[in-house]
C-alpha cells in the first residue's frame, strides 16, 4: 500500500485530527467542571455543614437540659407528632428499647456522651454519626407497626459489638393511650 491519498479523501487525516482535538478538550473541560464542583463543595461544606449544627457539651448532658435522664424516650408533641431523645455511650443507648408510633412523624434527637458512635435504625432510612458535643437530629415516618434493630455501627471500643437497641413501631392508638399515662415513653413503661 502506498501512502498516496486517495481521490477526494486528501484532508481526512486533518479532519480526524481536528475531531479529536474538540473531543480531547470537551472532556478535559468536563473533568476541570467536575473537579471544580467537588473542590467548592468540600469547601463549602467544611465552612457550612449542610444541616443545622446544634452543639451541647457532653460533660454536663446527664446534668441539666434536654437530654437529662428522665428526659429521654418517646415524648407526644403538642402537633400530633413524637419526639424521641436518645444518648449513646460506650457501650450502650439510653434508653435500650424505644417505643413510637406507626404512621406519625417522628423526630430523633440524638448525642453521644464519650466517642463518636453510628446510629442506624434497620430498614429504614435513618443512618447517621453521633458525635460528641453535637446533636444530630432526622425526622422519619414508621409505615407500619413492627421492630427494628438498632445497631451502633461505628468502632467505639472493645464493648462495641454489643452495643445495641431496639425501636418497637407500635400502633398509634395504643401509643396514644400510653403517651396519657407518661411524660416520656420507651419498652420499660
Amino acid at each position: 500500500m502506498s501512502n498516496l491519498p486517495l481521490p477526494g479523501h486528501s484532508d481526512a487525516g486533518d479532519v480526524a485530527a481536528r475531531v479529536e482535538r474538540k473531543w480531547a478538550f470537551f472532556v478535559v473541560g468536563l473533568m476541570l467542571l467536575l473537579v471544580a464542583m467537588v473542590v467548592y463543595t468540600g469547601l463549602h461544606w467544611a465552612m457550612m455543614p449542610p444541616s443545622r449544627v446544634e452543639t451541647i457539651d457532653p460533660t454536663t448532658l446527664h446534668v441539666s437540659g434536654e437530654f437529662i435522664e428522665s428526659n429521654l424516650g418517646t415524648a407526644r408533641e403538642a402537633d400530633g407528632s413524637a419526639t424521641v431523645r436518645i444518648v449513646a455511650q460506650q457501650y450502650s443507648f439510653t434508653p435500650q428499647c424505644i417505643l413510637v408510633p406507626a404512621g406519625t412523624p417522628v423526630t430523633f434527637r440524638a448525642t453521644s456522651a464519650d466517642v463518636v458512635h453510628g446510629f442506624l435504625i434497620a430498614d429504614t432510612n435513618i443512618n447517621s454519626m453521633l458525635e460528641p458535643g453535637y446533636v444530630a437530629t432526622f425526622k422519619t415516618t414508621f409505615d407500619k407497626p413492627g421492630e427494628h434493630l438498632m445497631p451502633c455501627h461505628e468502632y467505639c471500643g472493645t464493648g462495641h459489638e454489643g452495643m445495641w437497641a431496639h425501636v418497637k413501631v407500635i400502633d398509634r392508638a395504643r401509643f396514644d393511650s400510653l403517651a396519657a399515662t407518661a411524660r416520656r415513653l420507651s419498652c420499660a413503661n
